[in-house]
């Protein structure tokens, strides 16, 4: 944090809009990476489904 930003910080201001921005920016930031999260999942499941049909598995069950 900047000295600008933490002087900034200490005068009094709109704490419910600041708290509703935050909400915001973290909101926005979950759902970036939920999307991530599930591309990268089926992308993996894809992939998975590709082996099998390819007989690309070897799985040793003894063990």
């Amino acid at each position: 944090m900047g000295l600008g930003r933490f002087l900034r910080s200490l005068a009094p201001g709109d704490d419910q809009q600041l708290a509703e921005d935050l909400s915001k920016q973290r909101r926005a930031a979950y759902r970036r990476n939920v999307t991530k999260t599930a591309r990268e999942g089926q992308a993996w499941e894809d992939q998975d489904r590709a082996r099998d049909r390819q007989g690309d598995r070897h799985t040793e069950w003894d063990n």
